[in-house]
């Protein structure tokens, strides 16, 4: 039985921590987080220890860390981690400085511990299953894919603070999960963006609405499209066209119910967020953690992923915030 210690008992850390509640092959045996009342609500629901995060790097009993925590406290708590021979899961952005990312690859590197960086769209079983098919060859080579992601709101303004933009806080799972589709790194990005749902985003130096088109050295090209308002629902959706068909995954809907009438048809709405629609994901992306460090298996997506996620992002900002297309050159080389 794996001991896991949660750091962080917030909205994420509380999904983790029911996942491993099913789990039989690990256990979530401490919890932390600066606020007590949290941490003390989790524990009593999983059954586990309340400690400081510092007792729980510290303890050797504990074999891995999830880190829920503030992006701002990633840093330190990975580098302790490491230093402690944990096995590591970050929620991304592993921190918004990729200097920063690099120095905490290093430190993992030179503890050899596991790391992974949870960009938990690569597990949703829809996606998933459309990068498999792509892999099967099943629509020959690919040619554009197309990766649509808009939130049914903005959030408030102190997060879009402290976010570091749309970019690098909402479009870096696009980016990465087009990294995972093309099979191939992206050499050419061009960016732009709009502020159109808030003026006060725009005043907080960020963007609502944004679009990234990529392109790989042998001609395939990645449509990105963001927008944190839709007035429907949570939309998620990725289409691939390919030389021998396409391949589509669709929003997930409340239900499956269609009412047909005289006014036309009517579907139920999207799930509402994030947490509903990536359920699945989530419980999928922690019972691979667990089992690649029972197994010794490759831990993907890695933290050269999270990396070349966040280079991305910084690109795509950059690039709309001047117009100019970016030639990504070796910027991706491993």
């Amino acid at each position: 039985m794996l001991n896991i210690g949660l750091l962080g008992c917030g909205r994420i850390g509380q999904v983790h921590g029911k996942t491993l509640r099913g789990m039989t092959t690990a256990r979530a045996a401490a919890v932390s987080d600066f606020m007590p009342e949290a941490a003390d609500a989790l524990a009593a629901e999983l059954g586990a220890e309340v400690k400081t995060s510092e007792q729980i790097l510290a303890d050797p009993n504990i074999d891995a860390v999830v880190i829920g925590t503030p992006t701002t406290t990633h840093y330190d708590l990975i580098h302790e981690a490491a230093a402690n021979g944990k096995a590591i899961f970050c929620e991304k952005p592993v921190d918004l400085s990729v200097d920063r990312i690099r120095e905490c690859l290093a430190a993992v590197d030179a503890a050899g511990v596991p790391f992974m960086t949870a960009f938990n769209r690569r597990f949703d079983p829809n996606f998933a299953h459309l990068q498999q098919q792509i892999a099967d060859q099943v629509i020959g080579n690919v040619e554009i894919v197309t990766i649509l992601s808009r939130d049914p709101a903005p959030p408030p303004i102190g997060y879009i603070k402290t976010s570091g933009g749309i970019f690098r806080d909402m479009m870096i799972h696009d980016l990465d999960m087009a990294r995972f589709l093309l099979g191939e790194e992206p050499v050419e990005l061009t960016a732009a963006a709009s502020c159109l749902v808030n003026d006060e985003i725009g005043q907080a130096g960020d963007f609502d609405t944004a679009v990234v088109t990529l392109k790989t050295a042998s001609g395939k090209l990645c449509q990105i499209s963001n927008s944190r308002r839709a007035t429907y629902g949570y939309d998620q959706r990725i289409e691939v066209h390919g030389s021998k068909g396409m391949l589509r995954a669709d929003n997930m809907l409340e239900n499956t119910v269609e009412l047909s009438n005289g006014a036309g048809f009517r579907t139920a709405p999207t799930q509402p967020f994030f947490l509903e629609r990536y359920a699945a994901a989530y419980r999928a992306e922690m019972e691979h953690f667990v089992n690649v460090i029972n197994t010794g298996a490759t831990m993907t997506p890695s933290g050269l992923d999270g990396l070349k996620a966040q280079l991305l992002a910084d690109t795509a900002d950059a690039a709309a915030r001047d117009g100019q297309p970016r030639q990504l050159d070796d910027l991706l080389a491993n």
